[in-house]
Formats: structure tokens, sequence, C-alpha cells
């Protein structure tokens, strides 16, 4: 018996994407994805119903770049005050 893989959200919706171009059936996706077309069925449905979300008011989709990034300026900014305060101890 094949063990279940978990994908990620990328992935799945690079194959949705596909699937609603409709340039190939859903059994060339699967085929070419090594999926059964059941599965591309699920996660377009799961993703058009979460599709209206997107554009509600407040909500913000932040990406794991970005969220790097935002770690990074938070350590830049806390070790720059350290280095101003050191500055302020030592008198120099």
């Amino acid at each position: 018996m094949k063990k279940r893989e978990n994908r990620t959200s990328g992935f799945k919706s690079k194959v949705v994407l596909e699937a609603l171009q409709e340039r190939n059936t859903l059994q060339e996706i699967a085929r070419k994805y090594d999926l059964h077309p059941n599965q591309i069925t699920t996660w377009k449905k799961q993703f058009l119903l979460g599709a209206s979300s997107v554009f509600e008011k407040g909500s913000v989709v932040i990406n794991e770049e970005d969220k790097g990034k935002t770690e990074l300026y938070k350590k830049v900014g806390q070790l720059q005050m350290e280095i101003d305060f050191l500055k302020k101890v030592l008198g120099k």
C-alpha cells in the first residue's frame, strides 16, 4: 500500500490553477503530477469555496517570504537598539 503524501499549499494551488485553465483534462493533469483526478477535483472545490475570502476587507495574506523579512527587520531593530544603548553606557 502506498504511503499518503502531504502536499504543500503551493503545490495544490499550482495544480488547481492549471486545472482551472482547462488547457488539459483532469486525467492529463493527474498523470503529470501523479495524483488521482478526484483529488484535483476536491482541491478545486476547496479553492473555489475559499476564493471569496481573498477580497474581504481586513484580510491580510502574508506569505513565508514576507514573514521571514518581518522577523529579520525586527531583529535588526533590536540589535540597533542594543548598539545605541551600549554606546551611551560606554560613553562613545
